[in-house]
């Protein structure tokens, strides 16, 4: 994809997605988190980070789809 330049400070496009993919976790977190609490997800970190990953995959995969 490669990176975009910022007042002449290159930002790669995937620092981008991941800190929009991250905004987008803390906001599902709060939902999720009542689950957590009833002890349906038994090892909650693990499963925040596979949701992170398949979420980061669905930024990229719309960011090229939409810009590619």
């Amino acid at each position: 994809m490669g990176e975009l330049n910022v007042y002449g400070v290159y930002v790669p496009i995937l620092l981008i997605q991941a800190v929009l993919t991250y905004v987008v976790l803390r906001v599902l977190m709060r939902v999720l988190d009542r689950v957590v609490e009833q002890g349906w997800i038994p090892l909650p970190n693990i499963f925040y980070l596979c949701i992170y990953l398949v979420l980061l995959w669905l930024m990229h995969w719309g960011f090229i789809v939409c810009w590619g």
